[in-house]
Parts: structure tokens; C-alpha cells; sequence
């Protein structure tokens, strides 16, 4: 069948009124079906709320107490930033400790470094933005690792 054959015809089946279209020819065989966009109520039919469970009023007579009571989970833990002053990125991007692939990073653990030393680069919509030590003292620890991406905000050395 002709493409531009079939092209009119599925468009002749989106205008109209018509859910369902077969064409058999000596080439072959063409089924069109218009789907129709999901409703709200077939979204949530797919995807159900968990609903909660609520906690017994009273435990039945001659039941012992569990040792631990039931508690919230734990929400998820901040990740450990070592006392001193935290260099954080001032943008999204993508994290790099050296200048090129293979090529020595900019700085490592122990290391000195005086304020307006490059510590690393962050790649930004195609743009390398050196970001620079904000003060000087010895760097304590990198937390950001190299080629991943970085937000907004997120802790990248801290500088004792």
C-alpha cells in the first residue's frame, strides 16, 4: 500500500467518528485504531495509592508489648560533611577534579590551597566554569565525584 495512501487514511480516521478502519488489498492488509487519551479515572485505575495502615487502639488482653515501638522510617540520611568550610556548586552541571581525561586533578586530599585556586570544573550546557577556592587552608575531603553530575547547592570539598 502506498504511503501516502495510508497517511490519508489514518488521517481520514482521526476527523471522524469512526474508532476502527480494515483494508484488505492484493498488497496486504491495513487496521487502523483511534485510541483515545487516558482519563483521569483510567490513570488511577493503573496506579493505586497505597493506602495506610493504622496502628491497633489496644493490644488484646494477656499480650505482651513488643520491645521496640513503631516509628516513622528514617528519612534518608544527609551524607557526612566534615567539620570546616564546605566549597558547594554554584550551579547544575557535571563535576570534573582535572582539566582534561588523564591529566592530573586540580587538587587532592592534604593539599594546600590558597583562596582563588581552581579546585575543579563544573561543565555547564557545554560551557567549563572553573570554580575556585573561596578560601585558602588545607582541603580535608572532595565530595563530589568525577564526571557526575552535580546540583545546584550540593557540597563538593570542604577546606579546613
Amino acid at each position: 500500500m502506498d504511503l501516502r495512501k495510508l497517511k490519508t487514511l489514518i488521517d481520514l480516521v482521526s476527523e471522524s467518528n469512526v474508532s476502527e478502519l480494515e483494508i484488505t488489498e492484493a498488497e496486504g492488509r491495513v487496521r487502523i485504531v483511534k485510541g483515545t487519551p487516558p482519563t483521569a479515572t483510567q490513570v488511577l485505575a493503573y496506579a493505586p495509592v497505597p493506602q495506610p495502615v493504622a496502628p491497633p487502639l489496644s493490644a488484646p488482653a494477656g499480650a505482651t508489648a513488643p520491645d521496640a515501638t513503631p516509628s516513622a522510617p528514617a528519612p534518608a540520611a544527609a551524607p557526612d560533611v566534615p567539620a570546616g568550610f564546605v566549597v558547594k556548586s554554584p550551579m547544575v552541571g557535571t563535576f570534573y577534579r582535572s582539566a582534561s581525561p588523564g591529566a592530573k586533578p586540580f587538587v587532592e586530599i592534604g593539599q594546600p590551597v590558597k583562596e582563588g585556586d581552581t579546585l575543579c570544573i563544573i561543565e555547564a550546557m557545554k560551557i567549563l566554569n572553573e570554580i575556585d577556592a573561596e578560601k585558602s587552608g588545607t582541603v580535608v575531603s572532595i565530595l563530589g565525584e568525577n564526571g557526575q553530575a552535580v546540583e545546584y547547592g550540593q557540597p563538593l570539598f570542604v577546606i579546613e
